[in-house]
């Protein structure tokens, strides 16, 4: 990173080898930085911004090949908790809101567990569950998927449903995000700052209706063994409609973790 100042507003964000578009409304209240899906930039992100309104500190940004963002030789998991770090750095924010969606949720989940003192809490959108498809079947699956998908990445970009990248990139990300979260059962058993969840309920783009339930049920365990994390909210949207449809449950879950007991803002 090569840009620090705790004044930063809207711009491009120099890390590594690319520029993040990162815009930070400096608002007086909590701050909140929201983490995106895999393959989406932040814009999905503005209901739930509306529903909470100006009295919080929004600060958002595309990764890397997503949205305004620029490409990079680097779309690892590490490079995006590392631009998160940066993100933080440059905002100058300290112990914020982590809000993250699908990838984002698991990426605010590890920068927590690697920052268990500078973090208020991490609410979840229907991600950081324990859940993943492994193995060389499970791999073989996710690239004919991405494969078959190779005409339609760029008509989906508008959308934020695919990022600037290959194929076999789309592929890449997921194989590596599938893994991640099949071994998150001990970062959430670490967990000692709040994390509230809503859920889905509908199936994804390449994971149906049960698959996806499958996913959700495996944060049982860890809920029965961790009180600090807990399910603010089960909502009738599925995985990709979730921030449209239920963006008032997310905004909620934001309230109730915000207001939790010593945890307020400093």
């Amino acid at each position: 990173m090569t840009t620090s100042t705790a004044s930063f507003r809207t711009g491009m964000l120099p890390v590594d080898d690319t520029a993040l578009s990162l815009t930070d409304t400096r608002g007086p209240g909590v701050p909140v930085v929201y983490l995106n899906g895999s393959y989406c930039g932040h814009r999905p992100w503005r209901p739930v911004i509306s529903e909470l309104g100006s009295g919080w500190r929004h600060i958002t940004y595309d990764e890397r090949a997503r949205g305004r963002s620029r490409r990079s030789a680097d779309y690892s998991f590490e490079a995006c908790l590392r631009d998160l770090d940066a993100v933080v750095e440059a905002t100058g924010v300290e112990r914020p809101l982590l809000v993250g969606w699908s990838y984002g949720a698991a990426l605010a989940v590890h920068w927590a567990d690697r920052n268990p003192d500078r973090v208020l809490g991490v609410v979840s959108v229907d991600g950081a569950v324990p859940y993943g498809i492994t193995g060389e079947e499970a791999r073989a699956r996710i690239r004919r998927l991405f494969g078959r998908m190779r005409p339609l990445l760029p008509l989906l970009r508008p959308f934020g449903l695919s990022a600037r990248m290959s194929a076999d990139q789309h592929a890449e990300i997921n194989i590596e995000i599938n893994e991640i979260c099949a071994a998150l059962g001990p970062v959430l058993d670490r967990a000692t700052y709040p994390v509230r969840y809503v859920l889905a309920t509908g199936g994804n783009l390449g994971g149906g209706q049960e698959e996806m339930e499958r996913m959700r049920t495996s944060l049982d365990p860890v809920l029965a063994r961790n009180p600090h994390l807990r399910v603010s909210a089960k909502v009738a949207s599925n995985h990709s409609r979730i921030l449209r449809k239920d963006f008032r449950a997310v905004a909620e879950a934001v309230r109730e973790l915000a207001a939790t007991p010593g945890r307020g803002a400093r």
